[in-house]
């Protein structure tokens, strides 16, 4: 069998590392291991996915500081989270030594639970998504996009169906099982399966504690866990507007709409059905989202009123983005923008959908945009180009 051509990253590890040690947190099979091979090969490597170097450092964590050879500027630590005691050393040779890390983890949770304070501003935080158009480049295919997800392992597969199933087995028994959760596997199989029709809807606790028969309670602490295991992540709501009230409920997200899709058992999508919408916008989100992660953008929201006027996206409190998957566009689409514009608060807005680039004379204010289009501007930096 042939090895699967590597497709190269956003991310410049080798630019980033050079200025100061980074965490480096993606959920498993992102690509995490890959990158750091390609992007820093001959870097003194230690990875606690291996027995060996498992066993080797939870005896004696001072190995690290035994093994450093001049030429070690920069020491990579994969899946950290494994054993945070190590974070102690690497904290010393970080202000003794100069030593640059790289470390990187699936789970913030455990680290967290070990009290560690991830090394307290002696490192900065990175994060590692799927892929994303611009790097899959010619690769790219919106269909699969749609059936599958952007999970590289996934996206590459030549059975992607089966490894989607395999890897929200593996999820369970190795992230959640780690968590301390063994004997509460079958609850939480099923509340993934629950809260995978929440993706991309306002979170309802009670409706979810009622449909999984799992306390509430429990339910709160299942969503946190999807949180910092980062298979899922909560998008806030936008509060700034004045003239109308805002809903005050996060939505959620899974990480990934492969993952979505074998949860909720759905088969092939139609571009002409009402799933492929959900599925459209989950892609745009998870690009922005992307794209906010990796320009260090740490406001991005949606807003929805009381009303039921509603914005998809809006990025550090100054663009809006609405997401339409058809290629043609309704004035009742333009109606969230339109009544966010009235709030004066927003500065650039967006509309972003199959259709041509076009503007509409009554509103030329709003940039309506096809989506590779509207993704090239904003890797390109030219959406946010005033933040």
């Amino acid at each position: 069998m042939n090895k699967p051509q590597y497709i190269e990253r956003i991310l410049d590890l080798k630019s980033l590392i050079k200025n100061k040690s980074h965490i480096l947190l993606g959920p498993r099979q992102v690509g995490k291991t890959l990158l750091i091979k390609h992007q820093l090969p001959k870097v003194k490597n230690y990875n606690l996915l291996l027995l060996e170097d498992f066993k080797r450092l939870s005896f004696d964590p001072t190995l690290i500081r035994k093994e450093i050879k001049k030429e070690d500027k920069i020491i990579v630590i994969d899946e950290i989270q494994k054993l945070p005691t190590l974070l102690d050393e690497v904290q010393f040779l970080i202000e003794e030594k100069n030593i640059h890390f790289l470390l990187t983890g699936s789970s913030a949770r455990r680290l967290r639970k070990q009290n560690t304070n991830l090394l307290g501003g002696r490192a900065r935080l990175l994060k590692l998504n799927p892929f994303i158009k611009r790097e899959l480049k010619e690769k790219f295919d919106l269909d699969k996009v749609i059936q599958h997800g952007l999970i590289p392992s996934i996206y590459l597969s030549d059975d992607p169906e089966q490894d989607l199933d395999s890897y929200i087995g593996l999820y369970l028994e190795q992230e959640i099982a780690n968590e301390g959760l063994s004997r509460n596997l079958p609850s939480f199989a099923r509340f993934l399966e629950v809260a995978s029709l929440c993706h991309g809807e306002q979170i309802n606790y009670s409706s979810v504690s009622s449909d999984t028969e799992i306390p509430r309670t429990t339910i709160h602490e299942y969503f946190r866990i999807l949180e910092d295991t980062l298979i899922g992540f909560l998008l806030e709501p936008w509060n700034e507007g004045k003239k109308r009230k805002p809903i005050k409920t996060p939505k959620f997200y899974f990480f990934d709409w492969g993952i979505v899709k074998k949860l909720q058992g759905l088969q092939k999508i139609s571009k002409k059905s009402q799933i492929f919408g959900k599925a459209f916008e989950s892609y745009l989100f998870h690009e922005i989202k992307t794209y906010c992660d990796y320009s260090k953008i740490n406001k991005l929201n949606y807003w929805r009123t009381q009303q039921q006027d509603e914005v998809d996206f809006i990025i550090n409190d100054s663009i809006a983005v609405e997401i339409k998957s058809g290629e043609q566009i309704k004035k009742s689409d333009l109606k969230g923008l339109i009544r966010l514009h009235e709030e004066n608060l927003i500065k650039d807005f967006y509309l972003v959908y199959s259709g041509k680039d076009l503007v509409i004379e009554s509103y030329p204010w709003i940039k309506i945009l096809n989506y590779s289009n509207f993704l090239d501007a904003l890797w390109d930096g030219e959406v946010t180009t005033h933040l």
